[in-house]
């Protein structure tokens, strides 16, 4: 039994190993999946000493509680939350050392959905395609943890970060996402066309790892059938029967029957992994495809 290991004491509500994930592989009906939130997880491993491709582990809103079998430096970032070692407060957004048995705890989040907890070393689970990444629709990567999981950890091979707290964006007040209309735009009739760029929507509590789903007004389709399978990219918005835009995220499906009125820029794609349930949405023009 080896001491570099993690033991998963409490899951949390969705708790998946993530890293840059396994682009290029979409003609084989394989998502990009990955950390939603790609930056916050590249700093997490900054703090911690390790490269940014190295594994780290995706918290959804209640966090986690783990026990290294070894001492080790632990950062947790993303959204806003509690962190204690053995019931004592420790800090969020920097490395914190961890002993060997103790218990980390990774709590509810104060706003915002996602964290992300980088352990030096990183999460050495075995790659699938070239990534250690969990992807919720092909079933790809380790499946979710659950309590008891032991996750085996690599060898530490930097030295973290020295700072009190890494400056972070806050979650969203309001998602604001730009667009490039396109490339089915014109199965849209004119007035769902203005309703998408001007009527704000919310973030459903529906939304997942594959899709931010939301809530509002309808888009009215200017011609009726389904269109044949194609291909879909990050960032797409899908708008299915109900009429209300879906945003792909990294385990999206690679293909899809329903239009795509536009596409996300992807540098707004990070922002919307920490956008809560309820969270005002504007989608904004800037182009088209």
């Amino acid at each position: 039994m080896t001491d570099r290991a993690l033991v998963v004491v409490r899951a949390g509500a969705l708790t998946t190993v993530q890293d840059e994930g396994r682009p290029g592989h979409a003609h084989l009906g394989v998502p990009r999946s990955g950390a939603l939130d790609a930056p916050t997880a590249a700093l997490a491993n900054r703090l911690v000493g390790n490269p940014p491709a190295a594994a780290v582990l995706e918290t959804t809103v209640n966090g986690c509680a783990l026990r290294p079998r070894s001492t080790v430096t632990v950062a947790v970032a993303g959204a806003p939350c509690p962190v204690t070692v053995d019931g004592r407060p420790a800090a969020w957004g920097t490395a914190v050392h961890v002993p060997a048995g103790a218990l980390l705890e990774v709590g509810t989040v104060v706003s915002g959905v996602r964290g992300y907890v980088a352990v030096s070393g990183g999460i050495a689970v075995e790659p699938v395609l070239g990534s250690r990444s969990t992807d919720l629709l092909s079933g790809l990567g380790p499946p979710p943890l659950t309590d008891g999981t032991v996750l085996p950890l690599g060898v530490p091979g930097g030295v973290h970060a020295r700072v009190d707290v890494a400056p972070q964006p806050a979650p969203p007040a309001e998602l604001v996402l730009r667009v490039s209309l396109g490339p089915r735009d014109d199965w849209f009739t004119r007035e769902a066309l203005d309703t998408f760029t001007s009527r704000a929507y919310r973030v459903s509590p529906a939304s997942n790892r594959i899709g931010l789903r939301t809530e509002g007004p309808t888009l009215e389709r200017a011609r009726p059938g389904e269109l044949p399978s194609e291909g879909m990219v990050l960032g797409a918005v899908q708008v299915p029967p109900d009429g209300r835009p879906v945003v792909f995220l990294a385990d999206h499906p690679t293909t899809g029957g329903y239009p795509v009125i536009a596409v996300v820029s992807t540098r707004d794609l990070p922002i919307a992994a920490q956008a809560a349930p309820g969270t005002p949405v504007r989608f904004v023009a800037v182009g088209r495809r």
